[in-house]
């Protein structure tokens, strides 16, 4: 029988050997956790569409008006089921050439507000001004409508209740300020914390701020009617209840 040669059998346990440690290595379990992510584990979540912090209260919200080289810049923003559902401009721009640039570029901005749900919206080329007092506008109404979301909404409609206080409207005879208190998406209750006194004014404000109080829990709005002989009252009354409805989210 031929004798094997000795560099020959040197090589093959020199293979065996090999092939042991890959079969090892080939069995042994990931336990490496970034290896496992880069391998296709599952991703962490996506952070929310609205910031990841509180949620967008539902109704209308208008943001402060941005100021900008050309004019005013001041959004709008209709919130249903915790998205943007509509977004509009109620200032922009306007006058010679700032026409045709605000007819151009709020609609792609009204669009790419809802797209986005944030105010982290591209600058329309050619407006950047307007881009800018847009998405600044823009952001103010989010924080407001984040503002006005309750805190706890598996709480039921206790939970959802709250005060909001408007900011107080000047008026020729004194200011007039409004609290109003909302609960389940309706006004439940109106007040005047502030209204014109002395003099005349006190009766007129005894007359028209209990007949103010109710028809906005009525109309649910500011859109109500002057009361007779308190012009200037009811007109600085429906200003700051506007601005506490704004508040609360609509």
């Amino acid at each position: 029988m031929r004798k094997s040669h000795p560099v020959r059998r040197a090589v093959l346990a020199t293979a065996a050997t090999v092939s042991g440690i890959v079969l090892l290595l080939s069995l042994k379990p990931a336990s490496d956790p970034g290896a496992a992510e880069a391998a296709g584990g599952a991703p962490p979540a996506a952070e929310s569409v609205q910031g990841g912090a509180r949620p967008v209260g539902d109704g209308t919200v208008t943001g402060d008006a941005a100021q900008t080289q050309y004019g005013a810049v001041q959004v709008r923003l209709t919130v249903s089921g915790g998205k943007i559902t509509k977004a509009e401009a109620v200032q922009a721009p306007k006058g010679g050439q700032s026409d045709q640039i605000t007819s151009n570029a709020v609609p792609k901005l009204n669009q790419a507000a809802v797209q986005a749900q944030s105010a982290d919206v591209d600058a329309v080329s050619g407006a950047t001004y307007t881009s800018a007092g847009y998405k600044e506008s823009l952001q103010s109404a989010l924080d407001k409508a984040r503002a006005s979301a309750p805190a706890d909404t598996g709480g039921g409609e206790a939970a959802q209740a709250q005060t909001v206080t408007g900011e107080a409207a000047q008026t020729q005879y004194g200011p007039v300020q409004v609290r109003i208190t909302v609960n389940g998406g309706k006004i439940t209750k109106a007040e005047a914390v502030q209204a014109p006194k002395g003099g005349q004014s006190d009766q007129i404000t005894s007359n028209a701020v209990p007949k103010l109080n109710q028809a906005a829990v009525q109309a649910g709005t500011a859109d109500i009617d002057a009361v007779s002989g308190a012009t200037y009252t009811s007109a600085g009354y429906k200003e700051s209840l506007q601005s506490a409805l704004d508040k609360a989210g609509g």
